[in-house]
């Protein structure tokens, strides 16, 4: 699970965490790194580091911020992933398209596109600062809802506990319910 995790991450964003490793230096102890975080993973022990916390700035004005976790946090999260996406894809509307296995914000416009022709009318929703601002406890208890896998559990309640290092150096811990910086999702 861990290698096929790495492999996906490895095709993804290249951005180090609070480490300062890179994806090249991951993989230049690839079998060490892996078998480290096999290890803390399946043993329990496995504590994410620091999100490192960037601002990417609004077409409009003001900051969106954004959470980058380490090489070896990636691939964790990925593990957890690929576990409890099957079991939660099914519980998503078929016209949600955000952060949806085969799904695509062009599959989005092309279905907008068709719908056109058929309505006069448009829904569009964004919740602000969704990740930013979701309950951890209200999230929590979802999780519970849809896995019986304490290791699942474990691990998600880590992540929305792990610290924040804001840009200027300073790190922060999360406070339950408004995490600082959101979790990335891999």
């Amino acid at each position: 699970m861990v290698w096929e995790a790495y492999k996906l991450v490895k095709k993804k964003g290249k951005a180090a965490g609070v480490d300062g490793q890179s994806l090249g230096d991951f993989a230049g102890d690839l079998e060490n790194h892996l078998y480290r975080l096999w290890n803390r993973l399946a043993s329990g022990s496995y504590f994410p580091p620091p999100v490192r916390r960037v601002e990417i700035p609004k077409a409009g004005g003001g900051v969106s911020p954004l959470g980058i976790p380490t090489v070896a946090d990636r691939i964790a999260q990925m593990v957890v992933k690929r576990c409890l996406e099957p079991v939660l894809d099914g519980e998503f509307d078929p016209d949600s398209y955000g952060y949806r296995p085969g799904k695509s914000a062009h599959q989005a416009i092309e279905q907008a596109r068709k719908r056109c022709w058929q309505h006069d009318w448009v829904v569009d929703l964004d919740i602000k600062s969704f990740f930013d601002t979701i309950d951890h406890e209200l999230l929590m208890r979802a999780v519970y809802r849809h896995t019986k896998a304490d290791w699942i559990r474990l691990y998600i309640e880590r992540w929305l506990k792990a610290p924040v290092e804001m840009p200027d150096g300073s790190v922060r811990a999360r406070t339950t319910g408004t995490p600082q910086g959101g979790v990335v999702a891999p």
